[in-house]
Parts: structure tokens; sequence; C-alpha cells
């Protein structure tokens, strides 16, 4: 029988609207009492009504695979650009010389993050254009269609430009997977053709978190003559990269992955590869990308780089911790089981679907989007990989390519922590979640995972 003092296991608002798990509250005040609100960090987010003192609930941000919150370095380059170096980057008056001095500037910050020469970082407007541009601006070097290898876990960005490619004749491999999500290097030798022209494999799965022997799977491409793109807009700025050392000829990155503005991106492009415009227009970007670039989002990015560089190292050791123990908290439920590897992981990454043996007596499991709405109504904030179009869910294709049932792969969850990640945020979020899950008919979730039962893990 639960002790009086633990509540009723219930996710519920008080009257003053804020959330209530057992009887505690969770609001915006800090440990001095006093309301903190930060765009940067994510915490003190206005949601659901206001108590009778003003005072608003905090609100969990753990979604930060799917963007992240804009640092104070990358709002202050924008305002820079905004108030004094507004000019086009192309004049060549002071103006113009102003803006242009603020683009190259971000180019030394981009490249220095992955170890790369400016002169071989390309802007882009995010990392799906640098994603399309990498496969077919190689495409359109070539007179004939030639052939083309992806893993089968790619994001869409690739996924669907390789099938374009395959109706204009190009032939396509799709790499199979292990159960965890990692691509075998022997499975890509066995591909390769005389005729491939690109592999393109994305270094860290944005839905499971798996990250791949990028310098395995290059070292097999260039010692076939083969051209090695890398999706790396998960991993840039959470794990090294240095291009330096890396056999990879082509990489795709995006701003608000790191902290930057949305609407920013870049490819870079090694010195001596051959690449083709996509778009038409002036000589921007050494001819490589027609357009006016968009220097204010640019030098967001840029300074948004310069920072997350300077604390990748103590930040990928601190969200590793907060992610293992989220992984040990949500594992006692038995309602749900880790995807993705263990062990070659993004650091800030914890990923599961429905454990189905925790939801026997249920004819139809809960899917991962019920539970992102539970925990939605919690002020959580989650994804999940299973899609929904037309009322009608889908199962998450990464989790088929693993071999995973459909009734499992609809129910993924996905939970991606950032700077405002605090152990008191891990250890909340595995108490709602346990509840949720017993609300929702799980027979093995716990009645209550209290954080003094986690302070030693």
């Amino acid at each position: 029988m639960a002790r009086s003092d633990e509540g009723s296991g219930k996710i519920g608002k008080n009257q003053g609207g804020d959330a209530v798990l057992n009887g505690e509250r969770r609001n915006g005040q800090g440990r001095n009492g006093k309301f903190q609100s930060s765009l940067e960090t994510g915490r003190g987010v206005p949601v659901s009504g206001a108590g009778s003192s003003g005072e608003r609930q905090l609100s969990i941000y753990l979604d930060h695979s799917a963007t992240t919150p804009i640092c104070a370095e990358a709002i202050a380059a924008i305002n820079d650009v905004f108030q004094s170096q507004w000019g086009n980057p192309s004049s060549t008056h002071r103006w113009g010389e102003r803006s242009a001095l603020a683009l190259e500037m971000a180019r030394i910050q981009v490249g220095a993050l992955i170890g790369a020469d400016p002169t071989e970082i390309f802007f882009t407007s995010g990392g799906t254009e640098a994603d399309n541009w990498a496969l077919l601006g190689v495409a359109r070097q070539h007179q004939q269609p030639q052939h083309l290898v992806i893993s089968s876990v790619e994001h869409s960005a690739i996924a669907k430009t390789a099938d374009f490619l395959e109706t204009q004749g190009w032939t396509v491999t799709r790499l199979p997977v292990d159960h965890v999500g990692r691509v075998s290097p022997q499975d890509l030798s066995a591909a390769l053709r005389p005729n491939t022209a690109l592999v393109s494999i994305i270094h860290g799965q944005s839905e499971v978190g798996t990250v791949q022997p990028i310098e395995a799977l290059g070292k097999i491409a260039h010692a076939a003559g083969v051209l090695f793109h890398v999706d790396a807009v998960q991993t840039a700025g959470r794990m090294p990269i240095d291009l330096r050392t890396l056999p990879v000829d082509l990489l795709s990155l995006s701003s608000h992955k790191i902290y930057g503005p949305q609407g920013a991106g870049a490819l870079y492009v090694r010195s001596g590869v051959a690449i083709s415009s996509l778009l038409l227009g002036g000589g921007q970007e050494s001819r490589l990308r027609a357009g006016t670039q968009a220097v204010a989002t640019i030098a967001g990015f840029g300074a948004a780089a310069e920072r997350i560089a300077q604390e990748m190292t103590i930040e990928t050791k601190r969200l590793t911790g907060l992610r293992d123990r989220l992984f040990v908290g949500l594992a006692t439920s038995g309602a749900l089981q880790p995807t993705g590897d263990p062990v070659h992981r993004l650091p800030h990454h914890a990923s599961f679907c429905l454990a189905l043996d925790g939801w026997k007596t249920l004819n139809t499991p809960p899917s991962g989007w019920d539970l992102v709405r539970q925990l939605n109504s919690a002020s959580i904030a989650v994804s999940s990989g299973s899609a929904c179009n037309s009322g009608t869910l889908s199962p998450s294709p990464v989790l088929l390519s693993m071999g995973y049932r459909e009734t499992e792969a609809i129910g993924a969850l996905r939970f991606s922590l950032g700077r405002s990640t605090q152990m008191v945020d891990i250890d909340w979020t595995v108490k709602v979640v346990n509840q949720v899950l017993k609300r929702l008919g799980c027979e093995t979730a716990p009645a209550l995972v209290h954080p003094a039962r986690l302070v030693n893990l």
C-alpha cells in the first residue's frame, strides 16, 4: 500500500494551473524563489495558465534533435548585422565590405568547428539543402546515370533525393543495418561497383541515436575511388569532427541544431572535389550557390559554432551522464525498450519503442504520438518517430529497417537533451513518464519512481 505522502500517482494541475504529480508542484521558480526565464535555456516557457501569484509552470524541453534554442552569442551576431553590417556582401563599397566581413568570419567559425579550411565551407539555407546539393551536385557532374550508395536509415533529405535520382535512371543501393542501426563496412565493400559515383551515410541517426563508423566507411569508399558524403547535422558540435584526418569529401551541417538560427546551414566540399550548382543566378559562394547570402542568420550560425566548439568536451561528457541516467530510470518501467546502439551513440540522445510484453491486456497498445501528447500535457517536450498522415499512424521506417515489428515501430519515443537539461529535469521526466505509462494501461510500469532512488546511479 502506498504511503500517504506519495499522493495519488496522477498527473494533473493545481488551482493555479501548474503541473502536479503526486501532489508535487513544478513551476517557474528557481531556488531563490524568482521566476527564471531565458530564451537560451528553454526554461520558464509560458504554457497553460498562470497561478494567483503570476507564476507560470516550468516546461522541460527534451527535443534538441529537432531544434535548439538560439544562444545569446548568435542573437548578438544577428543584431550586429541588422544594425551595422546589413549591406549586400557582393557590393564593393564599405557597406558591402562590412557585410562580407561578417560572412567570412562565419565561414572561419564554422570551418573551425569541423577542422575545415574556410574556403571549403559553402553556406546554404539548412541541412536539407546541403544534403540535396551533395547528391544532386555530384550527379550533375555525370552525363550518364551512375550508381549511388546510401544506408536504409538516412534522413528523408537524403532518402527522397535518392528516390528522385532513381527516376532519372540512377541505380541506388540501400545498405541494410543491424538491430542497433549500424552499417557494416563489409556490406559497403560488397555494394561498390565500377560506376559507383557517391556513397552517402548519415553520421548520427536522429531517430535512434546510432553513430556510424564513418572513418572505416570513408576509407572503403576512397580505396575504390568513390566520393564520400556524410550528413553530420546531428553530430557536429556534439562529437569531435576533424576533416583534416577523416576521409570525407562532402559534409552537411545545420545551424539550428547547434543553438544557431533556423534558416542557415552549410555544405563542406573538400578542396579539389567537383560539384555542380543547383541554383542559377549570381556568382555567390564561389559561383556554386547563387543568391544573396542571408548574412544575419549566417553570422548567427558562425557565432553558435564558435561557442559550441569551445564547450563541446565538457558538455558532451555532461550530456552523456544525463542520457545514461534517463536510460536507467526508464528501464524500470518494463513498458519501453531502448533503441539504437548503446555504445556508438549520440551523447544527448535516448530513444525507445514500446516493449509489447508490458501491454499484454490491451488490444491496441498506445502509439508514440499518444505518449508525446501525454507528456506535452505535463509540459515535457519529446518526439516520436512514427508519422501521422490523414489520421492514420504509420510506423517508423528506421525502426522497420532495424527489424522491429510494425506494432513496436509505431511506439517510437525520442528524448534529446541540451544545455538547459539538468539532473532534476531527468528525474522529473522519469517520474512523469512512468505515471503516463501506468495511466495508458501498462501493466509493468512502477506506481512511482522517486528521484531519491536515482541519486547514486
